[in-house]
């Protein structure tokens, strides 16, 4: 059993106020912005930020699916902290000013199982995670 992360980063020519807005707005934006592995998306509670309870299905696989039931907290005005409820699956959202725009980093750690499904996790899920974020940006990209 190990720690697994997986980081990825974005530049978008938008001001990190508008992102983080996006990013933030679980009830409108964020529901738009899932690729198809991801199914079953709720907003429990709130809605925009910290305090909000969302819920979903990741289909890591067509046989592997995790259900996911994460809490929003923002330490800080430039980061978003998911907590899945269920795992130890956290996703951080830090957005930052890069010149006339921002720079985007998310970031999702988990500890992975042990023994030889830990070391196939370890292989291959980071590959999938990644695939995920890339397309969850490339649609906040477009939408801004």
């Amino acid at each position: 059993m190990g720690q697994i992360n997986v980081v990825t980063q974005r530049s978008l020519a938008a001001p990190t106020d508008r992102v983080l807005d996006l990013a933030a707005d679980y009830a409108g934006t964020r529901a738009e912005l899932w690729p198809e592995n991801i199914t079953d998306y709720q907003v429990l509670a709130g809605g925009k930020g910290a305090g909000t309870r969302i819920s979903y299905r990741l289909h890591a696989t067509k046989k592997r699916i995790r259900d996911v039931a994460a809490e929003v907290s923002a330490p800080d005005p430039q980061t978003l902290v998911e907590a899945d409820q269920n795992s130890t699956l956290r996703t951080v959202w830090r957005v930052r000013p890069e010149g006339d725009g921002s720079h985007v980093t998310v970031m999702t750690t988990w500890t992975g199982a042990g023994g030889v499904g830990g070391l196939f996790e370890r292989i291959f899920a980071p590959g999938g995670v990644s695939k995920l974020w890339t397309a969850v940006l490339d649609n906040l990209s477009t939408r801004l």
